[in-house]
């Protein structure tokens, strides 16, 4: 998928996003997720996330601004780069595109706001829109085996300059804090349909770094 679709604009139009160069904004953002040395984190994660996050919003919520934050946020990614450092990056590019279409302030706030948040993925209790993009974020975590065999290795690509030892110790850190959380997953419908799986994953890949 190299063309913007309905899932774009219509989260633009949603945005109030009615001038500037729609097609120019996303082709920038193709090329930065095309860059060498993405293997996980590329236009497909983007989109996959996009669609966790319409398969998961509620009538009423707003659906837009998680959309969007979904398309940028990871825009920029450097996997030697400091914890929230892409993000941050990443949010202040997303913040220069939107305001360049005409997108309202508020808009524009949230997604830099939930943008922020992907370096934790811990939302507050009432944010719904912040659930909402972290599970989407972490969906894969709750994918079939295959699929999540294939994430793994396509993480581990990107840190090929982590040697061995260093990459494990790593992993397991990181693991071991989402299987630490009460749950990895904060809505409800996220919970029943990844939390099980992400768990089952997750102690799988632990054991195989032990």
């Amino acid at each position: 998928m190299r063309e913007p679709d309905d899932r774009w604009g219509a989260a633009l139009d949603a945005a109030g996003a009615h001038r500037g160069d729609r097609f120019g904004v996303f082709a920038d953002l193709v090329a930065r997720h095309d860059e060498p040395g993405r293997h996980h984190h590329d236009l497909d994660h983007a989109s996959d996330v996009v669609d966790a996050v319409l398969g998961l919003h509620s009538q009423g919520d707003d659906w837009a601004s998680p959309v969007l934050a979904a398309w940028f946020h990871d825009v920029v990614y450097d996997p030697t780069a400091s914890r929230g450092t892409n993000e941050g990056a990443s949010a202040v590019v997303a913040h220069d595109a939107l305001s360049s279409l005409g997108a309202s302030l508020t808009s524009i706030g949230s997604v830099v706001r939930l943008i922020s948040l992907t370096a934790t993925h811990e939302p507050s209790p009432n944010d719904r829109s912040g659930a909402v993009l972290c599970d989407a974020d972490l969906s894969v975590l709750g994918a079939d085996d295959d699929r999540y065999d294939r994430y793994v290795a396509d993480v581990r690509a990107e840190y090929a300059h982590v040697t061995d030892e260093a990459w494990s110790e790593g992993r397991r850190r990181v693991l071991r804090t989402f299987l630490d959380r009460s749950k990895i997953f904060h809505t409800e419908a996220g919970r029943e349909r990844w939390e099980a799986a992400a768990r089952t994953n997750i102690s799988r890949e632990l054991s195989s770094l032990a």
